[in-house]
């Protein structure tokens, strides 16, 4: 019999080209044996490679059997290569491309979830060409600050800052303009932030959630944007210094969130906990699985075979898997 043959495509027109190439990086490393290999390489300027060779990606059902998506942000979470790859017949990892689109974008996510009494930071929105000044004016009407300025559309917190005063804002939304056509404003919510990865068909659950991660940015960020991401300067604490009580509600969340969105196969959900609640803030699609990504931190915790979950993942795309 031979082997699946399964490509691991990284990279991507992204912001987050780094990152996709880092988590591509480690799947390829630790994909079990019993599969077959295969490197796919789009460049930033959208060129496919296979093995390190150009090929016109319509020809990919003749080297992959299946795809396992390790592209992030635009293009990769936003539900465009899905997408293709349901053009070509070929199943992938994660979720589909329409659940995709709706996950990446958090404005549209939070409207998905209003009514699921599910906690969530008031918010105003920010399109390209609005004035700034009169935004800026209706956020402080609407609540006080400090605020989180960040792109809708993007994942990994690129462009996301933190904002302690209202006359900072119209710099903020500015610097965010870089970034994105839509950018979101929210109230910012102290507390612990905490995240929570989910994955289906596992331990006899249909949607089995890890233990949250407690996150805890350097003092002088004080909040975890793209730079306390990847930096290693994060202290990021699994299984979280969380009440029983907040650990199960958190856990609740994230399963409702990748249920209610239409996910599939795995997702992870970021919240703040606070003494007013526990709030969420968005769910990732496509999480990050570089060696300083959370989901492997939590597979740690819960004593799951970082391979043993790739081969999970192969099995849930190819519809092998049983409860």
């Amino acid at each position: 019999m031979s082997q699946i043959r399964v490509g691991v495509v990284r990279g991507g027109p992204s912001s987050e080209y780094e990152v996709s190439l880092e988590t591509g990086s480690s799947v390829l490393k630790h994909l079990p044996t019993n599969y077959q290999r295969e490197d796919i390489l789009i460049t930033k300027d959208g060129v496919w490679h296979l093995r390190g060779v150009p090929i016109n990606p319509q020809n990919l059902p003749h080297h992959i059997d299946l795809a396992f998506l390790c592209l992030h942000g635009e293009y990769g979470e936003d539900g465009q290569i899905q997408k293709f790859f349901d053009s070509l017949g070929i199943p992938y990892t994660g979720s589909g491309s329409l659940a995709s689109a709706l996950g990446m974008n958090k404005v549209h996510t939070k409207k998905f979830l209003v009514g699921q009494e599910i906690k969530m930071p008031r918010d105003i929105l920010v399109r390209a060409g609005d004035d700034v000044i009169e935004k800026t004016r209706e956020v402080f009407n609407k609540f006080a600050p400090p605020y989180i300025v960040k792109p809708a559309d993007r994942g990994s917190s690129v462009g996301l800052s933190l904002v302690k005063t209202v006359h900072n804002l119209p710099t903020a939304i500015l610097n965010c303009l870089k970034y994105t056509d839509f950018v979101l404003i929210e109230e910012f919510i102290r507390g612990k932030e905490a995240s929570c990865g989910v994955i289906e068909k596992l331990r006899g659950q249909d949607v089995y959630s890890l233990m949250p991660v407690e996150i805890r940015p350097p003092q002088e960020r004080g909040v975890f944007d793209y730079e306390a991401k990847y930096s290693g300067q994060s202290l990021e604490i699994c299984p979280g210094s969380f009440t029983p009580s907040e650990k199960t509600e958190i856990m609740r969340l994230a399963s409702l969130a990748h249920q209610k969105l239409g996910l599939r196969h795995y997702s992870r959900s970021d919240f703040i906990v606070s003494p007013r609640g526990i709030y969420y803030l968005e769910t990732n699609t496509l999480p990050g699985l570089t060696s300083e990504s959370l989901l492997p931190k939590e597979l740690k915790a819960a004593g799951i075979v970082y391979a043993d979950f790739l081969d999970h993942l192969i099995n849930l795309s190819l519809d092998r898997v049983k409860v």
